[in-house]
């Protein structure tokens, strides 16, 4: 009768020990990848491992700091595993000893190493321990490396959007579909702008189901407000594919968001198409169906006619002609580029531009002191805003207008603003808070807050109420006007022009105390 052997029950105990650890490894893998599998591997062998790349840097953190000793021995493997193309590699430096494993990755991919650094005399086992864990680690590793390549993919497309959309903001069309030719969809000749507000959280989920839905749309996440997605769709986009709020959102999504709609413009106009969307989201939020159109109104600009071509070149002048006179600093163009960009998002024009907000502080110093304003007035804002738009619109002067002209002199803007067809302009604009049935207050606070220069707190003390409730009666004035006001882009420019309008035509009928002379006169 044959005695029993303990080397089968020892060799049977490693077997379920290891299969034991196999499990523990695929729960670890499965609960936090790379970085649980070695903090388990650290804490079931006591050594000291990582991930490293072929240069030595490491390519996760590991889960125990590694002295200077043990990342030169580490480092001192891989060269050796690397030069030699081995499968594995263990060296013995002083008291320690190093193994290092390569990991499988995909092909043309350069995978790295696990390494591990324990005390001398290794542990039985533990090289094949490792060699369970180096399996289980290249299929972590290569789901992460997957995971990372396409997020830099799908922010490179991201950014590359946003590009697109900003050259576009700024004219420059041409460049814009030479940028837009590398990705999908075409550029349409004619354009809706769409501006969604909803909560960030929700952001990247509802410019998923878009682009699902809406196959030959731009959609941007807008780089100034966290909350906004921008939309650009051929015009005719609503005619086949119904309202932005049928595609296949969450449920809590279509609830939750705003929507602006812009009219139907070339893409040319782009930066024009966004602001009346933008004032189209102001009012949506007051209105049950959460989505607005925007509420055509004549364009000043266009109201003026070519008279104000000429008042915005004399205007403009002193920027147009201004050259840098270092390769850092900023020319003519960026200067004007500069100004529309604050004008439309005040502070968030660094985050527009990609600018350092110091570099957007030293241009607005340069820019007003090329013009002489005092940008922190609104008369002084209102008309530089308007001289950009008229610059933008190219609308050609007329020969008497023209200053180049022998003896020729360009219009001042109170006189562009005194003009009978610009005051019925200016009486519209304010006609929706001056009807009947709509506090007295709304019209007063509105004025007031404006003849302060935008400012919330010195417009409360000159009413005698609370801050909060001039911003709840200009919440009320952006409802009825159908413009945002206290938001960027504002209507408050054409606002502050419009009451410049009526108070020329009060004095030209009722003689009383000069009022001030507004810029460019």
């Amino acid at each position: 009768m044959h005695g029993h052997d303990p080397r089968t029950d020892t060799a049977a105990a490693g077997r379920a020990r290891r299969a034991d650890d196999v499990l523990d490894m695929q729960r670890a893998a499965r609960k936090g990848g790379t970085t649980l599998l070695l903090r388990w591997l650290a804490g079931r062998t006591g050594a000291a491992v990582l991930l490293v790349n072929r240069s030595g840097a490491a390519a996760s953190p590991p889960p125990l700091p590694f002295g200077r000793a043990e990342h030169d021995l580490v480092l001192h493997g891989v060269r050796e595993a690397t030069a030699r193309g081995l499968r594995s590699m263990t060296i013995d430096e002083q008291d320690l000893t190093c193994v290092v494993l390569p990991l499988d990755g995909p092909p043309g991919v350069r995978a790295p190493f696990l390494a591990a650094v324990v005390p001398r005399p290794v542990p039985p086992g533990l090289p094949l321990l490792l060699a369970d864990a180096a399996s289980g680690l290249s299929l972590c590793w290569q789901l992460e490396h997957t995971r990372q390549q396409q997020r830099r993919l799908r922010d490179a497309d991201a950014r590359l959007r946003e590009a697109v959309v900003h050259l576009l903001m700024n004219g420059q069309v041409t460049t814009a579909r030479q940028v837009a030719g590398a990705l999908r969809p075409a550029l349409p000749d004619v354009m809706r702008m769409y501006v969604i507000e909803g909560p960030h959280t929700l952001r990247r989920a509802v410019a998923d189901g878009l682009a699902k839905t809406v196959g030959n749309a731009w959609i941007v996440q807008c780089p100034v407000y966290a909350n906004h997605l921008i939309m650009l769709a051929p015009a005719d986009y609503e005619s086949h594919a119904g309202t932005p709020a049928e595609p296949a959102w969450p449920r809590s999504v279509a609830e939750t968001c705003c929507i602006g709609v812009s009219d139907p413009v070339p893409l040319r106009d782009t930066a024009s198409s966004y602001a009346q969307a933008f004032h189209a989201l102001a009012a949506a939020r007051h209105c049950a169906e959460r989505r607005a159109s925007f509420a055509a109104h004549p364009d000043l600009t266009l109201t003026i006619g070519p008279a104000a071509e000429a008042w915005a070149a004399s205007f403009l002048a002193p920027l147009r002609a201004h050259c840098a006179r270092r390769p850092q600093d900023p020319d003519s163009g960026e200067l004007l580029a500069t100004a529309a960009s604050w004008l439309s998002f005040s502070s968030h024009a660094a985050t527009h531009l990609k600018i350092h907000r110091n570099t957007l502080t030293a241009r607005l110093t340069l820019i007003q002191k090329l013009l002489g304003l005092d940008l922190d007035r609104l008369a002084d804002q209102a008309a530089l805003a308007l001289a950009l738009r008229v610059n933008a619109a190219g609308i050609p002067p007329r020969p008497e207008h023209r200053t180049s002209d022998a003896g020729g002199t360009a219009p001042s803007l109170d006189e562009l603003l005194a003009s009978p067809h610009v005051v019925a302009w200016a009486q519209r604009q304010f006609h929706p808070v001056r009807t009947p049935g709509v506090p007295v207050s709304i019209a007063q606070t509105l004025a007031t807050w404006l003849s302060f220069d935008g400012r919330i707190g010195p417009t409360a003390a000159a009413l005698s109420v609370s801050a909060s409730a001039v911003r709840k009666r200009l919440a009320r004035s952006e409802a009825l006007l159908q413009r945002s006001l206290l938001r960027s882009p504002s209507a408050v420019h054409d606002q502050w022009l419009a009451q410049r309008a009526l108070d020329l035509a009060e004095r030209s009928t009722a003689p009383r105390t000069a009022l001030p002379a507004s810029p460019g006169t």
